[in-house]
């Protein structure tokens, strides 16, 4: 939301204050949002502490969709690590988290490209998968 004050407040719960200000400064540089004169507030629901970059492209995506007004589909699920030049990174264990997403009814997955030939996508026939390369390309599909 646009700040009231000269800076901006920035405020986590549930993940790294400092890595959500790093994915503030590549959406910034590498996306072209301005968020100078925005208050930033991140929150983990459920009393969660997100110690893992796999949720960095989640956490892009619902800044950014705040600042657009523009809701992430309830039915898509977003994982991925963002690098300091705005690319999306593999994670690990990405099939053991598609399967438990698939269980939970989500029909679309925002992962990076790169992962797309370690996994069976057969697997996840009911499940459209979307690989991203970069951040920019992942904020797109919303």
């Amino acid at each position: 939301s646009k700040t009231a004050f000269g800076t901006p407040r920035r405020a986590s719960s549930g993940f790294d204050f400092n890595r959500m200000n790093l994915l503030n400064a590549v959406l910034e540089k590498r996306a072209g949002y301005f968020l100078g004169n925005l208050d930033i507030y991140i929150n983990i629901v459920g009393g969660l502490d997100l110690d893992e970059t796999a949720c960095d492209l989640s956490v892009c995506m619902a800044v950014v969709s705040s600042m657009l007004d523009r809701p992430v589909p309830d039915d898509m699920v977003v994982i991925g690590e963002v690098g300091l030049g705005g690319e999306v990174r593999n994670v690990i264990n990405l099939e053991l988290r598609l399967r438990e997403a698939q269980r939970m009814g989500f029909v679309r997955a925002v992962v990076p490209k790169h992962s797309l030939k370690q996994i069976d996508e057969k697997e996840f026939a009911n499940m459209e998968l979307l690989g991203v390369t970069y951040v920019r390309q992942a904020i797109a599909l919303l």
